[in-house]
This record gives C-alpha cells, structure tokens and sequence, in this order.
C-alpha cells in the first residue's frame, strides 16, 4: 500500500480534467496505470476487462437509459413547451416573471427528464430567447437556466438518486420521494431571490405590457396534462406497487410515447432524435461510472480511502463537523469534476463516516445530490454554465453566466442551512408513506 501514490493519481486525474480532458479517460486511464503499479500488467488487464460487465450488467442500472429517453421524448415532442407557455402567462405579472416562470418550468420538466443537463439544455433553448426578447438581463436569464436546471437531479424521478441508491444500498423509492419537498423549497428560494432581486433593481426584468385573456391563460394551463400524467404514471406506479423503481423507468419511456402518438406528435425523425440522444447520454454516463469504479479499485489498492478515514476520524465525532468537512470536500472537487464522477469518487470514502454515526442515509442522500447540483453552477467547471455557454456563446459570455449563477448559490447557502438543520424536510414524507 502507497497512499501517496494514491494521492498523486487524485492530482493527475484533477490536472487533466482542469485540461479538458474527458472525465471518462481521465479517471480510467490513470487508474489502470495505477493499477499496473500495484498488481502487475497482466493482473491489471484482466481486472479492467472484468469491470465493465460487472458494473453495467446490474438490472437496476436499466431505469438510467430508460428515464433519460422518457426525458428526451418530452423535450422533443413539446410537452415542455406547453409547460413554459403556461408558467409564463400565469407568473408573468410577478418581477422577473418570465424568470420565475422558468424556474418552475425547470422544475417540471426535471421532474419528467431526471437529469439536470437534459433540463438545463431544454428549458435554455425556450426561456433564454423569450426572457432576451423581453430585454432580461442576460446574467439573469442565461443562470436561471443553468440553476433551475439542477431540479432535475433532486425532483423524482432522478438518475443521481438511482445511483445513490445502488451505491448506498438504499430504497430508490424512498430517495425519489424524499427529494419532493427538497425540490419544491429550492424551487421557492429561487424564485423569492428572482423576485426580490427583479423588485430591488427593475431594469433586471422590464415588465411586461401583454395584456392576456383569462380564458387564454386557462387553454394554456388544458395543454400542460401531459407532464402531470408522466409523473403521476411514474411515481404513482412506484408507491402503489404496480412496479419497481427500476421497471419505472421503461413503463416512463412508453408512456412518454404513447402520449405523444395521442398528440400526434410523434414521427420516425422525433423517435430517432430521442433514441439517439438517450443513448449517448447513457454511455456517457456508463464510461464515467466504469472508469470511476476503477479509481475506487486503484485507490483502494492504494490505501488513500483508509488513509482520509482515519484523518477525519477526528471530524467523525462531531456530525456537524463531519457535514462541514464533507461539504467542503462536495464545493471543492464540485469545481472541476462531473456529477457522476464526483459522486461515484466520494460515496465510497463518505459512507462508512455516516453509518458511524447512524445518519439516515436517505437524509444523507439528498444532501449529497444537492452538494453535486450547487457543483453544476460553480467555476471552473460548472457542466451546466458551460451548457447554456454552449448554446448562447455568441450572445452572453461566460463570465456573465458565472456572475449571474453567483445569486443562486447565495440562496444555496439558505436552502443547505435548512435541509442540515431541519432533517424532517427530506424525511417527512418517507416516514408517512412508510
């Protein structure tokens, strides 16, 4: 054992993500060398052909391909457009209602996609060329997108939690109800912070002049039925037992499709898009998570995890102190590693100092997917700043994405310090239904 080595290996891995390296490579690359250095070439080789069939072929890990193409059905058939339309018309006469909007809208649809950046990418390309037009300030539309979009990995259903739960070895349906009123408080601040902001400083957020019918705004409110029906169907199929977690995310999928063959909204070219992009966000997600398996073998054989333990062994006697060092340890590595990895990389050091301690891991759970989502919006990294980035970049600077996402992780701080002092917000609702 050389946790040293383990050390360095940490270092180069954080090195070559900060140059753009994909997270995937970097984590697998490094640790096979440094499994190489521990075990021997010919060990090394047959333990890396081992781990990827081992890893992807659990059954429970099927709900991640299926929830991310129930997502990309909804984005591409427009089943989030209707939601946004809706929320616009009916929050519009708030300051900064257009943001608002946006913010609950991303709610929604994270609800439906169970990944921050699908949210973030989707509700980007609808409510940033709407809130421009309506000459929003750019800080503020571009980050209500790139914040708002880190609903979807807390609102059930999630493809964080599923993973959470497979790692931890905790009920998914138990997490995915847990983040109910987690998301719905995040969603609140953030609009209490849009609309003391937009009140404080008016030019943030022109109001607007439109003038809209009551009957229009409830025709818009008739068209948003297919989200709540996807979510009912998924969640309540979830606690009335008619399936498990892990088949919710297939009967997700079909649901998706079959309600936008009832809209007439489905073509060959519409299925295509989605299957397409299902799968390449699923392999994605399956090249981090194999490669951030073998940091846990290589640093395993290192020594480093037992190394950490025993240092914050000090820390672990005070549960305060642990949930300080353990968020320090979720903004630090936030700022330059992806959601997966830095989850996959810390759960297996960091679960063992909560058991110690008797801490509800699902209480724990949400606090982790909450650490990973204030990591989307922070610099240098920040994968969903970078998103909208992507999208706008001949329009809105990065450095003004960044600044705008500066007053959402303010509100963070407010939501961190309610979930860490109020444990019953995450687990009220998990007791009653138990």
């Amino acid at each position: 054992m050389s946790p040293t080595i383990g050390l360095l290996g940490v270092i180069a891995i954080l090195v070559l993500i900060m140059l753009r390296f994909p997270v995937g490579l970097a984590l697998g690359v490094v640790s096979f060398v440094g499994i190489i250095h521990f075990i021997g070439f010919s060990a090394a080789i047959a333990l890396v052909a081992d781990v990827p069939h081992e890893f992807a072929a659990r059954w429970t890990f099927t709900a991640i391909p299926m929830f991310l193409l129930m997502g990309t059905i909804a984005h591409h058939t427009g089943m989030t457009t209707s939601l946004f339309r809706a929320a616009r018309l009916w929050l519009g006469f708030l300051p900064g209602g257009l943001a608002v909007a946006t913010n609950f809208a991303c709610a929604g649809f994270g609800a439906a996609s169970g990944s921050s950046l699908a949210t973030t990418v989707a509700m980007g390309r609808i409510a940033i060329p709407e809130m421009l037009r309506y000459r929003y300030d750019r800080g503020l539309a571009s980050a209500v997108c790139a914040c708002g979009g880190t609903l979807g990995a807390l609102i059930p259903p999630s493809i964080l939690m599923v993973l959470y739960g497979i790692f931890a070895e905790q009920s998914i349906s138990k997490l995915f109800i847990a983040g109910i009123l987690p998301g719905i408080l995040t969603a609140v601040i953030y609009s209490v912070m849009i609309v003391i902001r937009c009140s404080l400083n008016p030019k943030l957020a022109p109001t607007s002049e439109e003038k809209v019918p009551f009957s229009e705004k409830i025709e818009a409110l008739g068209k948003i039925w297919p989200l709540p029906l996807l979510i009912l169907g998924v969640m309540g199929g979830i606690y009335s037992g008619f399936f498990t977690p892990t088949e919710a995310g297939a009967v997700g999928a079909v649901l998706a499709l079959l309600i936008a063959i009832a809209q007439k909204r489905m073509t060959r070219k519409v299925l295509g898009e989605s299957v397409r992009e299902a799968i390449f966000a699923t392999a994605t997600i399956f090249f981090v998570a194999v490669g951030a398996v073998l940091l846990t073998k290589f640093l395993t054989f290192s020594g480093l995890p037992r190394l950490m333990v025993s240092a914050l062994g000090a820390w672990s006697v005070d549960p305060l102190l642990l949930l300080l060092a353990t968020s320090l340890i979720y903004i630090i590595l936030g700022m330059f590693l992806d959601p997966l990895g830095l989850m996959l990389l810390t759960l297996p050091i960091l679960l063992p100092l909560f058991a110690t301690l008797n801490f509800d891991l699902i209480w724990v759970g949400i606090l982790v997917v909450k650490f990973v989502e204030i990591g989307l919006m922070t610099p240098p990294v920040g994968l969903n700043v970078y998103a909208i980035y992507s999208l706008f970049k001949d329009e809105i600077s990065l450095m003004t994405i960044f600044k705008g996402a500066a007053w959402f992780l303010l509100a963070e701080v407010v939501i961190m310090a309610l979930l860490i002092a109020f444990p019953e917000i995450s687990l009220l609702l998990p007791n009653w239904a138990s």
